[in-house]
């Protein structure tokens, strides 16, 4: 493994135990066994390196909430649901770093476009897990509603998780509020 992998699984490994704030260049070159001028080359900043180690992160969600059943059914659906909730408290840092990316890409226009880009797998990887369709047969349609509500109730239940552990939902009560909130939509 080069520097550069060295410097990338150090980070990734700072940001499950410190999180972006608190890791320091010190902490990266010394997690990878490199010198500090070695973030400079590989990456320009520790910043960048932190970026791109945590989409790596989170592009491989099978890090932070674990293996997976096949997709398309309402087994695979709830088994995430429930990884996801378990992973808001065993990987608190992790997703406490997640947040003050979206918070530092307010302030960083690069960084907002990669957070994008970032949404948009993400909403294609959830409409995905509830289809079971190959990312490449799933409608853009599918993608926009199925996959952005998913996103978007996942961020919802990770900051209350983060900020108010007793009283956030368990990923069953998120199940039955899907399935109670399905009673109130209109026929179309």
């Amino acid at each position: 493994m080069g520097n550069r992998e060295k410097l990338l699984e150090a980070a990734k490994q700072c940001l499950f135990e410190k999180g972006y704030e608190r890791t320091t260049v010190r902490d990266l070159a010394s997690a990878a066994g490199v010198s500090m001028a070695a973030i400079g080359y590989h990456f320009g900043s520790k910043d960048a390196l932190l970026n791109e180690a945590l989409f790596q992160a989170l592009d491989g969600g099978d890090a932070f909430i674990g293996e997976h059943e096949e997709a398309g059914d309402a087994a695979a659906f709830a088994a995430l649901w429930r990884r996801l909730v378990a992973s808001f408290s065993t990987n608190r840092t992790f997703w406490i770093a997640n947040l003050e990316t979206v918070l530092r890409a307010q302030r960083d226009s690069e960084l907002r476009a990669q957070m994008a880009a970032g949404q948009g797998q993400g909403r294609s990887g959830m409409a995905r897990v509830v289809t079971g369709e190959a990312e490449e047969d799933l409608p853009e349609e599918t993608v926009r509603s199925l996959g952005a509500v998913q996103l978007a109730l996942v961020s919802g239940v990770m900051m209350q998780h983060l900020t108010d552990p007793e009283s956030a939902p368990t990923a069953e009560e998120v199940l039955a509020g899907l399935r109670a909130l399905s009673a109130y939509l209109p026929d179309e």
